[in-house]
């Protein structure tokens, strides 16, 4: 049989995985971001390329796509949803085999894909989103795109199902689905309350 390459569950390796990936992304952070560089300082010389520690502004990029994660999760019908589903059977897989190889233990299921619902109005919010993030794709450094990609890739893996990590997707969703209501009411119809 061939294994599907969409899931609609996490494991505990893909939470392990998200969760990795939300403590490496908030530790850069805190400490101001470094990176090597072979250029001028010789090779693996430090270079500041983050700004300096605790700057807020400096998230913006990883949370951002962990809510783009969420809204992808809730779209399960659509091609975003089939990319989250790709995106929660790698992390599940991925996180399954370190977790395999460096516990021995095997992962267990923890979670259904279910974000609240995307309505009509959110659906707007997303295609606005997909159309300006396509658009201005070439406009972003390279260090912000592989911020939100890890963003995108956790927020598949951690905004799903129950608890304190579901509270993001409760958030997101119907805040996506007031804020296209709200833009629809207020183009369309010229209502801005």
């Amino acid at each position: 049989m061939i294994p599907t390459l969409v899931t609609g569950t996490v494991t505990t390796a893909g939470l392990a995985l998200g969760v990795g990936l939300l403590v490496v992304e908030h530790v850069r952070w805190w400490r101001g971001g470094t990176a090597t560089a072979g250029a001028g300082k010789g090779k693996g010389a430090p270079v500041e390329s983050a700004g300096p520690a605790k700057d807020p502004k400096a998230l913006i990029p990883f949370w951002f796509g962990l809510a783009f994660g969420t809204l992808m999760v809730a779209c399960p019908a659509g091609l975003l949803g089939t990319i989250a589903g790709v995106l929660r059977w790698g992390g599940n897989g991925i996180g399954g085999w370190v977790m395999s190889t460096m516990t021995g233990q095997h992962a267990t299921t923890i979670a259904q894909a279910s974000a609240p619902g995307l309505n009509q109005y959110g659906a707007i919010v997303v295609v606005v989103l997909v159309i300006v993030l396509y658009l201005l794709r070439k406009t972003f450094a390279k260090v912000i795109k592989g911020k939100f990609k890890k963003g995108v890739w956790a927020g598949t893996l951690l905004t799903i199902g129950t608890g304190t990590f579901a509270y993001i997707g409760n958030i997101v969703v119907p805040g996506a689905n007031q804020l296209g209501a709200w833009a629809l009411q207020g183009l369309v119809h010229g209502v801005l309350l």
